[in-house]
């Protein structure tokens, strides 16, 4: 069976990252999230609370647009968008696997086998998600999902200044609302067995 790399970009509260994780299981490859998080920290010499402060500090930047000022905090989010972009790399060359968000639709556009996922869903499912899955204050629900895809939209225009549209480095695009979490996890895997097969 060829080796091949799933990438899954998503909306805040698209239920993605759960996705991902079901899909992983489904076809026996590993899922990387939190793993990239732990290489990163390895590979600078810093904690994960360290990275995931900083990852989590640029969002707010980025969110605020103030890209004059706060060079500090730019450059190491630079460095850990250098750092990472070479872990992800890595880690597709090592095995099969899907990774999820950090512009990795981009960074592996050269992979000869790989599939790249948009997931998303309308905002009222979203927001019924965040509540009811992800157990959120309503309020919290809304500001996230303002906030989160905002800073995802301006971390892709900075690192990924070549992707233009959603569709852009995108193979596939579902609504996670029509099919549910496991149902869409079962279509997608589907997909993915009838091109590769499974581990």
């Amino acid at each position: 069976m060829e080796q091949y790399v799933v990438t899954i970009s998503r909306q805040f509260g698209s239920m993605g990252r759960t996705i991902a994780a079901e899909m992983s299981k489904k076809l026996g490859i590993d899922y990387l999230d939190r793993d990239i998080v732990e290489a990163t920290a390895e590979r600078m010499g810093q904690s994960v609370k360290f990275i995931s402060d900083e990852e989590e500090q640029s969002k707010s930047f980025l969110l605020k647009k103030i890209y004059p000022f706060n060079m500090g905090i730019y450059s190491i989010t630079d460095e850990i968008f250098a750092v990472q972009k070479n872990i992800i790399r890595d880690m597709a060359k090592k095995e099969s696997c899907i990774i999820v968000g950090r512009c990795a639709d981009s960074i592996l556009r050269d992979f000869e086998n790989h599939l790249n996922i948009y997931i998303y869903a309308p905002y009222e499912a979203r927001l019924h998600n965040c509540v009811h899955e992800l157990m959120m204050d309503e309020k919290v629900a809304k500001k996230m999902i303002k906030e989160v895809d905002l800073a995802r939209a301006n971390y892709q225009k900075k690192y990924c200044p070549e992707v233009k549209s959603v569709f852009d480095n995108k193979d596939i695009m579902i609504d996670s609302s029509k099919f549910g979490i496991e149902g869409t996890a079962d279509l997608l895997s589907q997909i993915v067995m009838s091109r590769w097969g499974k581990n």
